[in-house]
């Protein structure tokens, strides 16, 4: 395990300043500024860049930052990581072996994978980093071609489980072992567990020094994903995936027999809404996979709490999962989730739509 001197406060604040103002020039000096200020490279990234890139989703959250300044945000974060990378593009002259980082298919993040697959460079991997939104069977004939000792997948999305499911034992058949990290998988890695992941690491430092321990055993011979979740059997969760279009379409009907307001909602705030409902569908729908109703219940505290400093109060959820629950009565885990988010929500109040809303 590394012991890296973490930068001085006054670097994060230089690097927030220049990301949150777009000064593109002024990020990269930031970060080449900390390095020959004697900040080791591996603490620029996971001790300057990481935590600015925690405060920027945090800024869009509280409604600080809009959707395109939090685009822009990042996109600078990356550039500085390049700049980074540039200045230590030469490396060790022997590696300790290959390793492939990439981000599941849907998963549009790449930041995170950028910054672990930046660190093992630094600590003598040789990486393949193949960026945000990888299809799986192009992850798998990227195995075949190059033979890492591991894989490491990345994913911020809960939606995205399922297919990183299907990720994970794809190359587990390959004979490669597979390590997961994310706010996907769970703050304690329980996804990561239940989807059979030969390891999970909570961020880049400690997936690297994961790897520096040792790397996971090969897995066990191939197996279907029915496997890990028996309960998918009952088959709600391929129903209300197949109907999520369906579902969505009806929800946006009867939601202004339920609240009157929407009627007067801009195209705008239509098209936002049912963004929205599309979200709530899709998290329930991963809950079903998971079998765990604490997925969507999260989830909808967190839309929540993203509604309301939006100024759209949270109790306006309420009416969709109303209606989601009449037209899935017939599936009981699914209704139970339903009405156990319901329960949570907070307490009623006049609605007032924005027009400043943004999706999850």
């Amino acid at each position: 395990m590394t012991t890296d001197t973490i930068p001085q406060e006054h670097w994060r604040d230089r690097l927030w300043e220049a990301v949150s103002t777009g000064d593109e020039r002024a990020a990269s000096s930031t970060v080449l500024g900390a390095l020959k200020d004697g900040a080791p490279p591996q603490s620029v990234l996971l001790d300057l860049i990481a935590p600015v890139q925690r405060r920027i989703g945090e800024e869009w959250a509280a409604n600080r930052l809009t959707v395109a300044q939090e685009h822009a945000a990042t996109a600078i974060n990356d550039r500085a990581i390049a700049a980074l990378s540039h200045e230590y593009a030469a490396g060790p002259a022997t590696s300790r072996g290959r390793v492939m980082v990439a981000c599941v298919d849907g998963e549009w993040h790449g930041l995170p994978a950028r910054i672990l697959a930046e660190v093992l460079k630094l600590r003598g991997w040789t990486v393949d980093y193949l960026g945000a939104q990888v299809p799986t069977d192009h992850l798998i004939s990227h195995i075949h071609q190059t033979g890492p000792a591991l894989v490491a997948l990345s994913s911020s999305i809960a939606t995205r489980l399922p297919t990183a499911h299907a990720a994970i034992t794809a190359v587990q058949a390959t004979g490669t072992p597979v390590l997961v990290g994310g706010a996907a998988f769970g703050r304690h890695g329980q996804y990561a567990r239940l989807l059979g992941a030969d390891a999970w690491a909570p961020d880049a430092r400690a997936a690297a020094d994961t790897l520096d321990e040792r790397l996971p055993p090969p897995p066990a011979p191939a197996h279907q994903p029915i496997d890990d979740l028996p309960h998918l059997i009952d088959q709600e969760y391929t129903m209300v995936a197949r109907t999520r279009t369906r579902l969505v379409r009806t929800v946006m009907g009867a939601m202004a027999e339920r609240l009157p307001a929407v009627r007067n909602y801009t195209a705008s705030q239509r098209a936002r809404t049912a963004e929205d409902v599309a979200h709530i569908v899709d998290f329930l729908t991963t809950a079903l996979y998971t079998d765990d109703p604490e997925l969507f219940i999260d989830f909808l505290s967190w839309t929540a709490g993203i509604l309301t400093a939006r100024s759209v109060p949270a109790h306006s959820l309420a009416p969709a999962l109303d209606i989601l629950s009449e037209q899935l009565k017939d599936f009981p885990r699914a209704t139970s989730m339903l009405n156990q988010a319901a329960d949570r929500l907070p307490g009623a109040g006049p609605v007032i739509a924005s027009d400043s809303r943004k999706t999850a």
